[in-house]
């Protein structure tokens, strides 16, 4: 049995993922944001194997509160999961700055900072993992156009999770960011490939394969090695 914890819990992967693990005998903590857990997660609580955290992954008080619940728990699996597809005008001829910033806040900065304060967690964990959901249009390897909010903040994130890999690994802590594929969800869209179950599967798989020798790669959802 391993402690998970997640951000970005509420719906799409995240949720599936909390719904896999759950099914799987762990213990989970699942956040959200706002004052109140959504029904999606109040509806598992059936187990006294989920508990419920609020979280607002960019504030810095959030995220202290969140450790001092936390404190002396061993955290064996982190998966930042929240996640903003960025502001609906993001081209080239027509960028909203503000909403690129914050798309940076949640997607690059954020996984950072909670990462970072809940390193103690995850030190006393035997076998301690951080997974942090990226995206392939965050990858340099590939020619797309559009969409440069999203995948600026995603090829960032990228590169943070690559550094702080060779950082924590003298501390036993793999950390790797993760594409899960193109997944039926609202950010997703109706047309993606898969859905946000299969997506959470393979994850789930991958987790329980993870050694140090994978610290710092590119990995996708089924466990592949992916381009930077």
């Amino acid at each position: 049995m391993n402690t998970v914890l997640f951000t970005g819990a509420t719906r799409g992967i995240g949720l599936e993922l909390v719904k896999q693990f759950l099914e799987s005998g762990n213990q989970v903590f699942a956040t959200y944001r706002g004052h109140t857990p959504p029904d999606a997660l109040n509806a598992l609580l059936s187990t006294n194997q989920l508990s419920l955290r609020p979280l607002q992954v960019t504030d810095e008080k959030s995220i202290a509160e969140l450790v001092t619940i936390l404190d002396g728990i061993a955290i064996d699996i982190l998966i930042n999961n929240a996640g903003s597809i960025g502001p609906v005008n993001q081209s080239y001829q027509d960028m909203d700055a503000k909403g690129w910033a914050e798309a940076f806040r949640v997607n690059t900065i954020a996984p950072l900072m909670v990462t970072s304060a809940l390193i103690p967690n995850l030190a006393i964990s035997d076998s301690p993992r951080v997974i942090t959901i990226s995206s392939q249009m965050g990858s340099l390897h590939r020619e797309s156009v559009g969409m440069h909010a999203y995948r600026s903040s995603k090829a960032a994130v990228n590169k943070v999770m690559q550094v702080l890999a060779l950082e924590l690994k003298e501390k036993g802590i793999i950390v790797c960011p993760v594409h899960p594929g193109w997944v039926r969800t609202d950010m997703g869209g109706d047309d993606a490939e898969i859905s946000a179950k299969e997506s959470a599967q393979g994850i789930v798989a991958l987790t329980s394969q993870l050694t140090l020798a994978d610290t710092g790669k590119f990995l996708t959802w089924e466990g592949k090695e992916h381009a930077w």
